[in-house]
């Protein structure tokens, strides 16, 4: 049996469950050739163009930057720098309207564009990239911003980090299958060798066995142009597949070129398969060879009430309403729309200040008769259409119940999280349900409900962690407590043993209370002291019952002891009191007898001196 490889080398194709074949109304954009859009007055751009986080912001409102100058940096792997597209001044940093389907505003860093165009100095392309090492290369890939251009978003250097000794296999995903957007097809026309120098790019970071070039089978000229620049010996295989809704995506691409299924939790690496898009190749190797981080791409401007539809190279953060005026849009006046994407997997802008990003590939703006409003929602008429239209072989019928009845379990049992969003199962429904409006308001949900969960758990958890954290802290001041009672319970048996000592200074401590007494010195009264003694006995119960202090048995017994010890002492002072008070008696009646034999000889002189 010839391996995988083998039968994709002898043109092997395989198929996938459902799809559709809209009108494709390419047509309209794809038959001039690219041009740039200039470069607007004032530039907008979001902090966060891709899956993952926003990085850390480098500059401030009033300085001046220069082209390919980083705004932000980041030191994870899901955070990519967002560069200045030209040389201007950064005249705030604010909340904007951003390019998403809810409408919501996000930070975004406005530049006011000196119109000069300057490039930053410290660029260093690389001339011969095979002689650097892959993780270098791969850090160029993160510093230049580059995330998937396809529509996902997803960092380029993180995924072809997953890649490195798994990938086998090299997708360059050129289908571009959704209508109206010719994007890549003019890119591959117009810089197919840019495009294979980019491939081998990644042929050097990730060795596979084999890269194939998958592309509908409606771009002749692309193809044409890709196999002239294609050698022999480059190992690159241009496969045409046949054209088909979504055959650009990146599970249905892998199964239409390997016949392999990528697990449903999984991803293509999984099965030794990783897929980039030609936008993202051809980014690559602007990146590398060029040193040109990611400011520009190629954005299709098409619909029937645009003046000079076609595909121009735009700034990032450029707004629509300047590309509006330069194809001459003229508005619908009952029902004006500018859809940003394709017309299946797009949405409608609430108005026109919203910025181009690295994931916008298409910008339309139909009239009322080439993409209707669909606006009369009927009841759903089980016709399976939906689940025969799918192309990851779901329920969207019973997904639909589940999603508008908020039954997030069964949702979640149905593997709502593997829709795609493509739209197709909505573009056959004869009720003209939106179908795919209610998957992304019930995706929106299950998110946020995990998110609430997953902040409860991390709350339990510190909750959990802070109580362990408190038992700990009172069992080491209970033990320290213990320590401490146990300590000054041997320090007063110490002070047992030299009792005398201890009576000596209580003796002397009276002694010194009556010298300042006798020498005018005002004393407190045994009184007072001891309600002094008794409010600071109080006040340290008081503080001590603030602080929580465990009132344990060792603390007890040793307060008890200490009790017993100042009741000794009371009476031994006591007792050496009344001796000396006695001996202050017997002192004051010999000072009385004293004076008065002396009166009574003082008396006697005088008699005799009368009689005299």
């Amino acid at each position: 049996m010839l391996s995988i490889i083998e039968q994709i080398k002898q043109g092997q194709l395989w198929d996938f469950h459902g799809g559709i074949h809209p009108e494709e109304n390419k047509i309209i954009s794809n038959q001039a050739a690219i041009q740039h859009a200039g470069i607007p007055s004032q530039l907008v751009l979001p902090l966060k163009q891709h899956i993952g986080g926003k990085g850390d912001i480098l500059v401030s409102v009033g300085d001046v930057v220069l082209k390919g100058q980083p705004l932000t940096q980041g030191n994870i792997a899901m955070c990519v720098p967002v560069h200045a597209p030209t040389s201007g001044k950064i005249t705030a940093i604010e909340p904007r309207t951003v390019a998403h389907p809810s409408g919501l505003t996000d930070l975004c860093i406005v530049i006011e564009s000196d119109g000069e165009d300057r490039w930053i100095e410290e660029r260093t392309p690389i001339d011969d990239f095979t002689s650097v090492d892959p993780i270098e290369l791969i850090e160029r890939i993160r510093q230049s911003g580059i995330s998937g251009m396809g529509g996902a978003g997803f960092p380029t250097s993180r995924k072809i980090q997953s890649g490195i000794g798994k990938a086998e296999m090299l997708i360059i995903n050129a289908a571009e299958c959704e209508p109206y957007i010719t994007a890549d097809d003019r890119l591959m026309r117009e810089h197919a060798e840019e495009i294979i120098d980019g491939i081998k790019i990644l042929q050097h970071v990730l060795t596979p066995k084999v890269c194939i070039i998958a592309i509908e089978d409606n771009k002749p000229e692309a193809v044409k142009a890709l196999n002239q620049a294609v050698n022999d010996h480059d190992n690159i295989i241009i496969r045409v597949i046949p054209t088909k809704y979504p055959s650009g995506g990146s599970r249905q691409l892998t199964k239409i070129i390997t016949g392999q299924e990528v697990p449903a939790n999984g991803r293509s690496t999984d099965i030794g398969v990783i897929v980039q898009n030609v936008g993202t190749v051809f980014a690559i190797k602007r990146a590398i060879c060029d040193a040109e981080p990611l400011i520009e791409r190629v954005v299709t401007l098409t619909g029937n009430s645009m003046s000079t539809p076609g595909n121009l190279w735009v700034r990032l953060g450029t707004c629509i309403d300047y590309l509006m005026e330069l194809v001459g849009y003229k508005a619908d006046k009952k029902h004006p729309r500018i859809i940003m994407g394709g017309s299946l997997m797009g949405f409608t802008l609430p108005h026109q200040q919203v910025p181009i990003t690295k994931i916008t590939n298409c910008i339309i703006t139909p009239d009322k008769k080439e993409l209707p409003l669909y606006n009369h929602e009927m009841a759903c008429i089980r016709c399976s259409s939906c689940a025969d239209a799918c192309p990851t072989s779901l329920l969207p019928q019973q997904l639909y119940w589940y999603s508008k009845s908020e039954d997030y379990d069964k949702c979640n049992e149905y593997h709502l999280d593997d829709c795609i969003e493509c739209g197709a199962c909505a573009y056959v429904c004869p009720s003209e349900i939106p179908l795919v409006q209610y998957y992304r308001q019930a995706k929106s949900e299950i998110y946020s409900r995990k998110q609430d969960e997953l902040a409860a758990e991390r709350a339990k958890l510190r909750f959990e962690e802070k109580n362990a954290r408190l038992e700990r802290d009172k069992l080491e001041r209970e033990n320290k407590f213990k320590q401490a009672a146990e300590n000054r319970r041997k320090e007063m048996k110490t002070e047992s043993k030299g009792g005398d000592d201890a009576i000596a200074a209580a003796i002397a401590r009276v002694k010194a209370q009556k010298a300042a007494q006798e020498s005018g010195v005002a004393a407190p009264k045994p009184a007072v002291a001891a309600a002094i003694a008794r409010a600071k006995a109080k006040q340290a119960e008081a503080a001590k019952s603030e602080t929580s202090v465990p009132d344990n048995s060792e603390m007890a017994k040793l307060r008890e002891e200490r009790k017993q010890q100042a009741r000794e002492r009371k009476a031994k002072l006591a007792e050496e009191t009344t001796v000396t008070d006695s001996n202050k008696s017997d002192k004051k009646d010999a000072v009385a007898a004293a004076i008065a034999r002396a009166k009574a000889r003082k008396a006697a002189q005088e008699n005799n001196k009368k009689e005299e």
